[in-house]
C-alpha cells in the first residue's frame, strides 16, 4: 500500500497548465456589468444604497 501511495494521488504526474486569461475576462466582464447596474439601479430608485 506505501509503495503504490503516490500513484493515488498522482504524485508523478504534472497537471497541464490552466489557460486563465478567458476566465479573468469573464471575471472582470462581470465586475463592470454588476458596477454599471448598480449604478442604473440605484439613480432609479430601485436599489437602497449600501450601508
Amino acid at each position: 500500500m506505501l509503495e503504490r501511495a503516490a500513484d493515488v494521488f498522482g504524485g508523478a504526474e504534472a497537471a497541464e497548465p490552466v489557460n486563465l486569461d478567458p476566465l479573468h475576462a469573464k471575471i472582470g466582464q462581470l465586475a463592470l456589468e454588476n458596477d454599471f447596474l448598480e449604478r442604473a439601479l440605484t439613480k432609479a430608485g430601485l436599489l437602497s444604497v449600501k450601508p
